[in-house]
């Protein structure tokens, strides 16, 4: 398992656009990938429930990632939190 910790800087938090990034992103992947905000988690290749969190700017977030290609799926994680979030 792996552990994706960052905390929001867009002013905007994760909305459309950073979202169907991030969702696409991982589902080139087979791991799951589990996005926890306190104490509510969800499914990150589910787009309506990753924006239905409401994460906003500072938010922090964790992501826990369980698969046969988990720390690929984690370094393209970061990378796109970096670049778009």
């Amino acid at each position: 398992m792996k552990e994706v910790r960052y905390v929001i800087t867009d002013p905007l938090g994760i909305h459309a656009r950073p979202a169907g990034i991030l969702v696409r992103t991982l589902k080139q992947f087979k791991s799951s990938a589990v996005l926890f905000k306190g104490d509510v988690n969800v499914d990150m290749k589910a787009l309506m429930k990753l924006m239905g969190l409401g994460i906003k700017q500072g938010d922090a977030i964790l992501v826990r990632i369980e698969g046969e290609d988990e720390d690929s799926c984690a370094a393209a994680l970061e990378k796109e939190l970096k670049d778009n979030l």
